[in-house]
């Protein structure tokens, strides 16, 4: 989950004429010129979190640490949080955001907060007073995002106007050594104890020997709880086996022939709570099959946040009507002519607000080694004793 500064698109033009010329540029400098009292700030002091419970509040225990030679004059300190949290209360000296989901970014709130106050090399400073966040009804595999900056990070242009806090004000305090941070911006993995009810709907067709008849089938997430899905980490397919006796004439995006049945991925949109993904193919009814059913079910993978399967799986069912040769039951005829499909998990997104149209900001999801993002940063930072390297990726669009 990048904070992004102000006009993404001026940084972007700036990156790649430092790429460019910029860094022959430094390289040929004098060590004359080199800033030998810079700060280096760096945030910390806070661990992945797990167990929490929807309703319940917890506190940020966030330490923030100058490895430099010289004193910050100011600093910020901007945290981040996917949809299933928010703030409880937000200090007078910051600024709460919501922020739109984006560029393969999940709905996300932030808080960006001054202290106007020196941050001298070597020592470690806490908010004297935590901030605390409240894990929501939908809170499930949820992420944190710290960042510390001299400078204002400004507002980002995709979120709505900012919003002033207005608890009691907060100011660094020194804190016990040995706590201080490795890096400028730091990603949590926040865990909630949390079910969601995956769910598949299936279909009745009717037709004669012949025609084209359309089949809609659909993806639930009854919830409570909300998923992001995450760079290479698969989520749930859907797996749909037409009637014997009959061919696919077009398929929906997200879906992909796999054998004689078709497996399709989502979006985020449909993994939010309440979220769903409707699968809309054509069918030619080549022949009558007595007694010919498919089928739509979810994909096998243990899902233990999902303890109801009885929902997992539905009849497709096909009434032939009038004359027509009668075959032995057997798969389908999986043909693709005319077909607009695409591969599952293809190239489409939504938003984490659920009302995005497709080409939006997450990548969907969907086959077995799906590039999904949840919070991303537009660079490499280091976390810890790792690289955390985060890429934005391009967008696509989804093939109806």
């Amino acid at each position: 989950m990048p904070m992004p500064p102000h006009n993404r698109r001026s940084s972007r033009t700036a990156v790649v004429a430092l790429g460019a010329a910029g860094l022959i540029a430094l390289a040929a400098a004098p060590a004359a010129f080199a800033d030998e009292t810079a700060p280096e700030l760096v945030v910390g002091g806070i661990e992945p979190i797990d167990g929490v419970r929807p309703g319940t509040t917890f506190e940020l225990p966030v330490t923030v640490a100058n490895k430099g030679t010289g004193a910050a004059e100011k600093v910020w300190v901007t945290y981040g949080v996917t949809r299933g949290l928010d703030f409880a209360e937000v200090p007078s000296n910051c600024r709460a955001q919501q922020v739109r989901s984006y560029d393969e970014m999940p709905e996300r709130w932030t808080v960006a907060c001054g202290f106007d106050q020196a941050v001298e090399p070597g020592v470690v400073y806490t908010p004297e007073r935590p901030l605390r966040v409240k894990a929501l009804d939908r809170a499930f595999n949820d992420e944190l995002l710290l960042r510390v900056d001299e400078n204002d990070p400004g507002a980002d242009e995709n979120g709505y106007p900012p919003v002033a806090g207005t608890a009691p004000a907060v100011k660094l305090v020194e804190a016990p050594a040995g706590e201080e941070g490795s890096a400028r911006v730091v990603i949590l993995p926040v865990t909630s104890v949390n079910t969601a009810d995956y769910q598949v709907t299936g279909a009745a067709l009717k037709g004669r020997v012949g025609e084209t008849v359309p089949m809609k089938l659909e993806f639930t997430n009854a919830g409570p709880a909300w998923f992001m899905a995450k760079v290479g980490e698969p989520t749930v397919r859907v797996v749909i086996t037409p009637p014997a006796g009959t061919s696919v004439v077009k398929t929906p995006g997200f879906c992909r022939a796999k054998g004689d049945a078709y497996e399709c991925g989502m979006s985020q949109r449909a993994l939010n709570e309440g979220g769903r993904e409707t699968y809309g193919f054509q069918l030619k009814i080549d022949k009558r099959v007595a007694h010919a059913k498919g089928s739509v079910a979810l994909s096998t993978e243990a899902r233990p946040f999902d303890p109801d399967k009885s929902n997992d799986k539905a009849e497709i069912t096909l009434d032939v009507m009038g004359g027509g040769s009668a075959g032995s039951p057997g798969g389908s005829t999986s043909g693709s002519g005319g077909s607009s499909g695409g591969a599952a998990g293809g190239a489409s997104s939504t938003g984490g607000d659920g009302t995005t149209a497709n080409g939006g900001h997450l990548a969907e999801t969907g086959s077995s080694a799906l590039p999904i993002t949840g919070v991303a940063a537009a660079a490499a930072v280091v976390t810890g004793a790792g690289m955390l390297v985060m890429v934005r990726r391009r967008r696509a669009q989804r093939l109806n």
